[in-house]
Parts: structure tokens; C-alpha cells; sequence
């Protein structure tokens, strides 16, 4: 059996190292299935990436959907799997739309990017790209946030069973507190980490280990993630606000608002509103989005994995 990868020009870029493949729809003609992206994001026999973005004008949508957007972000990951949102993947595709020149962002100007999560809106801050994520949540409210968990987690060179936080930033994800950086480092992520609840959906797991002082007005934490229908990648955008929004629900009242965090691809800095613990109407990922080639893809047959 064979599946077939289109000719169709793309761009590659990342944010932080988590690195995507690129392509524009502007008459939303583009129709790639599963195996299509999982081809295309494969890093062997395709392009290579961590998902795939495709790029659709909202005023090329069914009548009604995402009016309030200027452009879709249609995202895959990197197995074909529909997913939510992305948030170093919404940073990178309005860099995409800028280096393609459909998009002309001055400085402080933003962009309303619609997604399966709703309306986002994408600030250029200098070099940076700034995206509020919109509404988020402790999944299990007080209760959760009172036991210290809500899911058990289970990694590869862990200790079984750690207790784990569920945060939805407009997808889901399971953020587990380790106590020191060499745990982190020894964890196994190549393989998905046990939830117990498992979500319906799945669920993303990042891995956190606070670097700053009880005391320091700003937050630092260092974090690993494995990312659903993915692996471990070296960044998550959304990861990287969730386990944020853990930090302060477990920290309390005194937590602060501002955080940087670092991942294996660099560091993202992190906002959300002062005295939302459980739940927000915002949160701010900023950090680099690079786009690094241009190409076409050529007509070619892969096997099916």
C-alpha cells in the first residue's frame, strides 16, 4: 500500500526548537489527509517536523466560522492526528505568514488567528512574537489544586505513580513537579507516559522543576514534555504556560505573574493575570519564531508505515 505526498511548496520553520512544516491554502484548496501529514512530518522519508500548519484566509471558511479571525491555523501533528492549537505553533505560523508577505506586522501590531480553540491574537514584540492563549483552567478546581493532583503519572525512569495537575489552556495537558534537575534529566520520554484518569482525548505531560527562589518576584522553571501524537519535542508552547499555571495554583496567592521557562530548545516567557489561580480569561506565551527554508514538495510515493 502507498499514499501519495502532493506537490505543494513549504516552508520550515520552529519556535524554541519545536519545528514544523508550513504550507499556504490561500483558496482553502488543500486537502491532506492523516497519512499525508504524518508523511510529510516524517524525518526520514519527508521534510520532517514535530506537525504540520496549514494556512487558510478565515474569509475562505464556511460562512460564519472563525469571522472574528483573520487567518485559520489549520494544525496537524506530527502522526497526522487533528490537534486543538499549538502555542509555539501559533507564534511560528504568523512568522510564516510575515516571510511569505501575506501578513505586515509593525511593531506592538497583533493578528487574530482562529483555531480549533478559538480566537487567538499574535503581538510582534521586537524579535519576538507575543500569543495569548485565551481562557484556561484548573481542570479540577479547588479540590485538585487542595490534594495536590488529579492524575497519577507513570514515565520511564521515574518513581511510578506521581501525582500530576490537569490544566486546559485549550488543550489538555498533565504537568507532574520533580524535585530536582537530575530526575528530569533522567526521565525516559520516548515513550507516552500512563495517566491514571486517562483522558478520552489523551493528553500532553510536562515534567517541571522550579529553578527560582520562594522569594523572587519573577518564576523559573526547567521542563520536559511528551507531547501527544508526537513524543518528546523540545518545546511546547502550551506546555509551557501549563505547567506555569500549575506552578502558581500549587505556589498559591504569593506566586508570581511573570515566568521564564526553559526547555530543551531555549526559553519562553510566560504572563497571565494577577490572583488567577483556577481559572483565566488570558495567558501570554512569548518567545523567538524562526522560519528557516522554503521549498516544494515534489509527486512521490511513500510505503505506509
Amino acid at each position: 500500500m502507498t499514499r501519495v505526498l502532493p506537490a505543494i511548496r513549504f516552508s520550515k520553520g520552529h519556535g524554541t526548537e519545536n519545528d514544523f512544516v508550513l504550507v499556504a491554502d490561500p483558496n482553502a484548496e488543500l486537502a491532506l489527509g492523516a497519512d499525508q501529514v504524518a508523511a510529510l512530518c516524517d524525518r526520514r522519508a519527508g521534510i520532517g517536523g514535530d506537525g504540520l500548519i496549514r494556512a487558510v484566509p478565515a474569509s475562505a471558511l464556511d460562512a460564519g466560522r472563525d469571522q472574528d479571525a483573520d487567518w485559520f491555523m489549520d494544525y496537524r501533528n506530527g502522526d497526522g492526528s487533528v490537534a486543538e492549537m499549538c502555542g509555539n505553533g501559533l507564534r511560528v505560523f504568523v512568522a510564516f505568514l510575515e516571510h511569505s508577505g501575506l501578513v505586515r506586522l509593525a511593531d506592538g501590531e497583533q493578528l487574530r488567528v482562529g483555531t480549533r480553540a478559538g480566537v487567538k491574537t499574535v503581538r510582534r514584540e521586537g524579535d519576538l512574537y507575543a500569543a495569548d492563549l485565551g481562557p484556561w483552567s484548573v481542570v479540577g478546581g479547588e479540590p485538585a489544586v487542595s490534594a495536590g493532583a488529579d492524575a497519577r503519572v507513570t514515565a520511564a525512569g521515574l518513581p511510578p505513580e506521581l501525582p500530576g495537575l490537569s490544566i486546559d489552556v485549550g488543550n489538555p495537558h498533565v504537568v507532574v513537579a520533580l524535585p530536582d534537575v537530575d530526575l528530569l534529566r533522567g526521565a525516559d520520554l520516548a515513550g507516552a507516559p500512563r495517566v491514571d484518569p486517562q483522558p478520552g482525548n489523551g493528553t500532553n505531560v510536562e515534567l517541571v522543576v522550579p529553578l527560582h527562589d520562594a522569594t523572587d518576584r519573577e518564576g523559573h522553571l526547567a521542563m520536559r514534555v511528551h507531547e501527544r501524537g508526537v513524543g518528546e519535542t523540545r518545546s511546547c508552547g502550551t506546555g509551557a504556560v501549563a505547567a506555569v499555571l500549575a506552578a502558581r495554583a500549587w505556589a498559591g496567592e504569593r506566586a508570581p505573574d511573570v515566568w521564564q521557562v526553559d526547555v530543551p530548545g531555549g526559553r519562553l516567557r510566560v504572563r497571565t493575570g494577577a490572583g488567577q489561580l483556577l481559572a483565566g480569561s488570558w495567558a501570554e506565551l512569548a518567545g523567538p519564531a524562526v522560519v528557516v527554508a522554503d521549498g516544494h514538495v515534489l509527486p512521490s510515493l511513500a510505503p505506509v508505515g
